[in-house]
């Protein structure tokens, strides 16, 4: 499904995303392979492509595992222990996390969300009601829940291929993600220091765009694995109205923050020009 895509967006790198006949300022270039752009008060679709194949989503994942973390309603301030397993089954990425390292569950959480560490998660995981398997079940069964339609989770780190959603998907997680302080609070801080031993750990997030003074950024979660390609998903306030963002499957480290630049930008024309969005069909 990857290369299919990735076949799709080389094709229309130089082409823009589909927009409605007649709007007054074209629609931006851009890169990403699939996203969505929707008007969170309206519902309204501003820029599609893709919107409804489902691709591999690596680390935005996390969302979904803080949600069932959070509803399952245990202690953020209970102390976790990092083990030989989580370490294994986060096999492959960089962690400064060791094995034996004692964490709270907030602190894993924030962690997992605004760093994207995958130890923390699978950490999560594996201290939820049941273990690592109930915790993925619970993923799908949310899933289903918030209507998305063509979600599948496999793992909760998004290491693996298997965790696949569309863009319209996305869009839906997005919302329900936001309606959490906890996911709001830690996806969006800039930074965040951990004691492990005698040692202080700073962590910086990996979405610029909380740290850029011209965005208001509500939640948000990057990804990347080879399978998913850069990935990027928020919601934001832009120009007086809150907007859902998704773009997948981007070319290249700085691609999917150009793409939310170049849609913001595209915004803030359309409200010069015509004082309101223009929505692309559904």
């Amino acid at each position: 499904m990857r290369t299919i895509l990735a076949l799709c967006a080389l094709s229309l790198m130089a082409l823009t995303a589909q927009a409605r006949p007649g709007s007054t300022v074209s629609a931006p270039q851009l890169r990403s392979g699939a996203l969505l752009v929707l008007d969170a008060g309206t519902s309204d679709v501003l820029l599609a492509r893709n919107a409804t194949t489902p691709v591999s989503i690596a680390s935005i994942t996390k969302l979904m595992t803080a949600l069932v973390v959070l509803e399952a309603g245990q202690p953020l301030d209970e102390t976790l222990r990092i083990s030989e397993a989580d370490a294994l089954k986060a096999r492959g990425t960089p962690s400064r996390l060791a094995p034996g390292t004692r964490l709270t569950r907030s602190d894993l959480l924030h962690l997992a969300l605004m760093a994207s560490e995958n130890r923390a998660a699978q950490a999560l995981a594996s201290q939820y009601p049941g273990g690592v398997a109930a915790c993925v079940a619970a993923m799908n069964r949310k899933a289903k829940a918030i209507g998305m339609q063509h979600a599948r989770f496999v793992d909760a780190t998004g290491l693996g291929a298997g965790n696949v959603a569309s863009p319209r998907d996305l869009a839906r997680l997005i919302e329900a993600a936001a309606a959490h302080a906890t996911i709001r609070e830690f996806s969006t801080d800039p930074s965040h220091s951990v004691q492990v031993g005698r040692e202080i750990l700073e962590y910086r997030n990996t979405d610029s765009l909380v740290r850029d003074p011209d965005w208001d950024v509500i939640v948000q979660k990057t990804g990347f694995t080879h399978a998913a390609g850069r990935c990027l998903v928020m919601k934001a306030r832009v120009d007086g109205r809150e907007l859902v963002l998704v773009l997948l499957d981007s070319f290249g480290k700085y691609t999917r923050v150009a793409d939310a630049r170049r849609i913001r930008k595209w915004l803030g024309a359309q409200v010069a020009l015509g004082g309101a969005l223009v929505a692309a069909g559904r």
